[in-house]
C-alpha cells in the first residue's frame, strides 16, 4: 500500500469550517490525504482543537498562543495548556513565535510569550510549531541563546530564504512549505524548497488560508495539500510517491506518531 499524504498544519477549528468538518475530512481522505494536524492560536481555538481530535481519530493537534494573541496571555494560560497537552492526540505546542508584519501584540509581549512557551515545550519534551514573519533574525537569536534548551520543532508555512532555512536546519528543526510555494513569483521559496533535504521537509495547507495554485483565491482545505506536494516534488525532481512517503514519515518522527500501516 502506498503512503498517504499528511497535512502537517491546518485550522479546521476556524469558523469558516463550521458545520463542515466531517465533509472536509471526507474530501481529504478521498484524495489520499490520510491525516492532519490542527494548530491553535489561543486558548479558545486550542480547546476546540482538543474536541476535534477526540472526535476524529485521523486528526491530531498542537495547542498554544500565536504571536497575534500574545496580549491575551495570563497566569492561567500555562495551566490550561498543560491540561490540553495531557489529551491523547494533542502532540505539541503551537503555533508560537514572532510576527512583526502585523504587530497585533506588542513586540516585547510577543517575545516574552514565545520564550515562555518555548521553555514549556522543552520541559514537556514535546515539539513546537513556529510562526515567524519578518522576524527571522530575532527568532534565530532566541534559538541561539537557548541552544541547549530547545525542543524539537518545525518552521511552519516557511517564508524565509534558503539561508534562513540553513540556520534552522543546523538547529535541528524541520521546514514546512504551504501553498505559497506554488505561487508563480515565489522564487525565493522555491529555492528554499530545493535546498531543504527531503528528510527535514514537511508539507501543509495552513487552511483556510493560502490556497495553492490551481485553487488560489478559494477557501483552502486539507485535500489541497496534494498540490503543494506535487509542486515540491517537481522542484526537487523526485517522484511524487517518494516525496509523499518521506514527508509523512517526517511528521510521524517529529511528533512521535504511529507509523502508517
Amino acid at each position: 500500500m502506498s503512503a498517504t499524504l499528511f497535512d502537517s498544519h491546518c485550522h479546521l477549528e476556524d469558523e469558516r469550517f463550521a458545520g463542515e468538518v466531517e465533509a472536509v475530512l471526507e474530501r481529504m481522505r478521498a484524495v489520499g490525504v490520510g491525516r492532519c494536524i490542527l494548530a491553535g492560536s489561543d486558548l479558545d481555538t486550542s480547546a476546540r482543537i482538543a474536541e476535534l481530535t477526540n472526535a476524529h481519530p485521523n486528526v491530531y493537534g498542537v495547542v498554544g498562543v500565536h504571536p497575534h494573541d500574545a496580549k491575551t496571555w495570563t497566569e492561567d494560560t500555562l495551566p490550561r495548556l498543560t491540561d490540553l497537552l495531557a489529551q491523547t492526540r494533542i502532540v505539541g505546542i503551537g503555533e508560537i513565535g514572532l510576527d512583526y508584519h502585523y504587530d497585533l501584540s506588542p513586540r516585547a509581549v510577543q517575545r516574552e510569550v514565545f520564550v515562555r512557551q518555548l521553555e514549556f515545550a522543552y520541559e514537556k519534551k514535546v515539539p513546537a510549531v513556529f510562526h515567524v514573519r519578518e522576524a527571522h533574525g530575532e527568532v534565530t537569536e532566541i534559538f541561539r541563546e537557548r541552544k541547549n534548551r530547545l525542543p524539537g520543532g518545525v518552521l511552519h508555512c516557511f517564508t524565509g530564504s534558503a539561508e534562513s532555512a540553513r540556520e534552522y536546519l543546523t538547529m535541528g528543526f524541520y521546514i514546512s512549505f504551504s501553498g505559497s510555494v506554488t505561487f508563480k513569483n515565489a522564487h525565493h521559496l522555491q529555492e528554499a524548497a530545493r535546498y531543504v533535504p527531503l528528510d527535514r521537509l514537511l508539507v501543509e495547507t495552513d487552511s483556510p488560508y493560502l490556497a495553492p495554485v490551481p485553487m488560489r483565491g478559494q477557501r483552502n482545505e486539507p485535500a489541497y495539500v496534494r498540490y503543494v506536494a506535487q509542486t515540491v516534488a517537481e522542484i526537487k525532481v523526485v517522484p511524487l510517491e517518494t516525496l509523499i512517503a518521506q514527508t509523512t514519515a517526517n511528521v510521524e518522527t517529529l511528533y512521535g506518531l504511529p507509523r502508517e500501516p
